[in-house]
């Protein structure tokens, strides 16, 4: 059906803030660009148009920043478990309504950053991140399935690791790339993944991928107290979006 022309400027305008966060940071694209192209589009059609740059994009970072990643096997476990939950949650996309997800979401995310606020210097510790991986990034995968955004547990997640930005990076990418190799075919399946949507996605790839070197560029200016606050303030527009959803009818 035809696109209203101020709704579309709106999701390319989106989309081009997506790319330059995910330059910036290796993450914030979809956190952006979904609501801003679900306002052109349905929910579940936006979510299935920005896979595609999704995957396209990290399969780039992945690559580009795999000598960064954290060891130990933490980075498999937390992507394997993400891909267990993508599963789960793009079945969820297409059976349940989101406002529960979105909305505990939010509260957690706002919890989380009052506690950092609260204690400035604390830090999760890597043992203990190594011993949650596996269900923490199982329910990030579902979020990123339901909703088309895993960033209110993964993002926190890695922020709370206080990780440097290199390492940061290269841990979401590949998480986010491992859960896109599971989604797309599923929404496939589903319906959503038709072939007028995945040429939307690719033009809207175009779109992140002419962004990214900016934000990179201004991401490499950033010292690590400047990247996490870049990061907190990211979950707190996480927050917003999803509390604002939760509550607004459809």
């Amino acid at each position: 059906m035809p696109v209203d022309p101020l709704a579309l400027a709106f999701a390319i305008a989106g989309i081009l803030i997506g790319g330059l966060m995910k330059g910036a940071t290796g993450a914030g694209a979809p956190v952006v660009a979904v609501p801003m192209l679900a306002v052109a589009f349905d929910v579940p059609t936006a979510v299935a148009l920005f896979a595609i740059p999704n995957l396209l994009s990290n399969i780039w970072q992945s690559w580009h920043y795999r000598a960064h990643k954290v060891p130990n096997g933490f980075t498999r476990s937390f992507a394997l478990a993400g891909v267990i939950g993508a599963a789960i949650g793009t079945f969820v996309l297409v059976t349940l309504p989101s406002a529960w997800l979105e909305g505990g979401a939010a509260l957690v995310i706002c919890v989380y950053i009052a506690f950092r606020l609260a204690r400035p210097g604390w830090q999760l510790a890597e043992r203990t991140a190594q011993r949650v991986v596996w269900p923490v990034g199982a329910a990030a995968g579902v979020l990123q399935g339901a909703i088309g955004v895993s960033a209110p547990i993964s993002v926190t997640f890695l922020n709370a690791m206080r990780l440097e930005r290199l390492q940061f990076v290269a841990t979401i990418a590949i998480f986010f790339l491992s859960m896109s190799l599971i989604q797309i075919p599923l929404m496939g399946s589903f319906g959503l993944m038709t072939p007028r949507v995945a040429a939307l996605g690719l033009g809207a790839f175009v779109l992140v991928v002419a962004a990214m070197p900016i934000g990179a560029m201004l991401g490499r200016r950033f010292d690590h107290r400047t990247f996490d606050l870049l990061v907190l303030g990211l979950l707190a527009v996480v927050a917003v979006r999803l509390a604002l959803s939760a509550v607004t009818p459809t």
